[in-house]
């Protein structure tokens, strides 16, 4: 495995650690974290955090490399835009034990955990995360900032809009459109189209309203 030297990571969290387990299995001789909770957070495991974001514009070519490792999707997809109009060269990580197929097209700033699978023909748009153990199948269409998180599945086909969020052990059946800023819950089964900002959870998904009198959220009847 060939070094590529030093990598800078934005987001001292515990999906931080993760992306500089993967970034150092992938041959990263050196990471460098920063986190806009300097100097309150001055490590992160075995890592020292050595300034915030705007330090980080500053650095830029002390790094090969940047990548965001913050898991609020749009506050992902800012920074990253932020650092692309700066000049910043975008890692794009995938585990050494994940699969993606040479037919796929991940674009800069995906992360991709270990036993993760992506099919072939599957494109996905800036910083998107496939998270650990999850499969995006043949053809699917993931946007900016996507996460499918550990365990989630789509089949083939399936269009994902920015900023959407699948949740642990969710599946999205084949061939369905999920929109903008979508919120499918842990273990939930979506069988059919999810507008834009809807939440959905259960078996079969169905969104969430409003409940009459204390404001809590339930499963919309059918």
């Amino acid at each position: 495995m060939s070094s590529k030297g030093r990598l800078a990571i934005l987001g001292a969290s515990g999906h931080g650690k993760v992306v500089a387990d993967i970034a150092l299995q992938c041959g990263w001789r050196e990471i460098g974290f920063y986190d806009d909770a300097y100097p309150e957070r001055s490590s992160v495991a075995l890592w020292p955090v050595i300034g915030s974001f705007q330090t980080l514009l500053g650095d830029l070519d002390r790094f090969e490399a940047t990548v965001v490792a913050i898991g609020d999707n749009r506050t992902r997809d800012a920074r990253l835009e932020a650092l692309f109009r700066q000049g910043a060269s975008l890692a794009t990580l995938v585990h050494p034990r994940a699969v993606v197929s040479p037919f796929a097209r991940l674009s800069p700033g995906c992360v991709v955990v270990g036993g993760a699978v992506i099919n072939a023909f599957a494109t996905l748009a800036r910083g998107c995360i496939v998270n650990t153990a999850s499969t995006v199948d043949h053809d699917c269409r993931l946007a900016n900032a996507v996460h499918v998180a550990p365990g989630g599945h789509l089949a083939g086909e399936v269009s994902v809009g920015a900023f959407s969020w699948l949740g642990v052990g969710a599946v999205v059946r084949q061939g369905l459109c999920l929109g903008e800023d979508v919120m499918v819950g842990a273990g939930a089964v979506v069988v059919s189209d999810v507008a834009d900002g809807q939440t959905v959870v259960g078996v079969p998904a169905r969104p969430l309203s409003r409940g009459r009198h204390d404001g809590s959220l339930t499963s919309t009847p059918e």
